[in-house]
């Protein structure tokens, strides 16, 4: 018998579903927002919020609900519980408010993230921006966008240009910026937080984000699916697509691209 699940993501109904849910969340996060929302730090000295935390919470329990007994990997529960093992073949990759830095300073580009991961694949993702209210998902044979309860509308990545556009995290100077751009075919650059460069580069304003400093599976997965489903691609150091169900759910360098 075929469970729910599987059906919902053979006839694209489950990108429906993840994309409602990522905006709900967004609705939650949006209150906190630029209304100095009270700060801690986790054990790895990275920032949290009541945001995020109420915004997990509501992902998990609208999950649960439609889908039991599917494992939830969560940016916040585990860094309140420690990191799982990977029982199923099969399991949500969830971060709850990515670009938390960015959020705490006012800034627009943070975002709400849900991946299925199916055989090491991210299989569907949504993206929701809270601050601009738009959506990105994998749609049943390509990658879509809406204002938030809107018409979807298709995208796909751009062929390079002569001049090439990079997307960095502002964690990089200028010059390890310059040069790694220029590493990957670009001659220009831009500074942007969270997943939301991925779906630039899907939508066809950008054209690759290399990235060589550590982030976690949640960071990555949901972007790299809508990436994906624009006909572009996400390469580890070694060129194979970059996979999910590692040890402690942290990637390497990575590289993602247009056409």
């Amino acid at each position: 018998m075929t469970d729910r699940l599987t059906k919902d993501l053979a006839s694209g109904a489950l990108a429906d579903v993840l994309a409602d849910i990522a905006e709900e969340a967004s609705a939650v996060i949006l209150p906190f927002w630029r209304a100095g929302a009270e700060v801690t730090t986790k054990a790895d000295d990275s920032p949290v919020t009541l945001a995020d935390q109420q915004a997990e919470a509501l992902i998990l329990q609208r999950l649960a609900a439609l889908y039991p007994k599917v494992q939830t990997v969560a940016e916040e529960a585990v860094a309140a519980d420690g990191a799982p093992d990977v029982a199923e073949s099969r399991f949500w990759l969830i971060d709850p408010l990515d670009g938390t830095k960015g959020f705490i300073s006012g800034k627009e580009s943070f975002s709400v993230n849900i991946a299925l991961i199916q055989d090491g694949a991210p299989v569907c993702g949504v993206v929701s921006a809270p601050a601009t209210s738009i959506t990105w998902r994998t749609g049943v044979d390509g990658a879509e966008r809406r204002r938030f309860g809107g018409s979807w509308e298709r995208i796909k990545v751009r062929d390079r240009p002569d001049v090439g556009v990079a997307l960095m995290s502002h964690t990089m100077t200028d010059e390890e910026a310059l040069r790694l751009a220029g590493r990957h075919g670009c001659g220009q650059w831009q500074g942007m937080d969270s997943s939301l460069k991925f779906c630039f580069i899907a939508e066809g304003r950008f054209d690759a984000y290399p990235r060589t400093g550590p982030t976690h599976e949640w960071d990555t997965a949901a972007g790299q699916a809508v990436l994906e489903a624009a006909g572009g691609r996400v390469l580890d150091a070694d060129g194979a697509p970059l996979r999910y169900g590692k040890p402690r759910f942290k990637n390497g360098p990575f590289t993602a691209m247009g056409g």
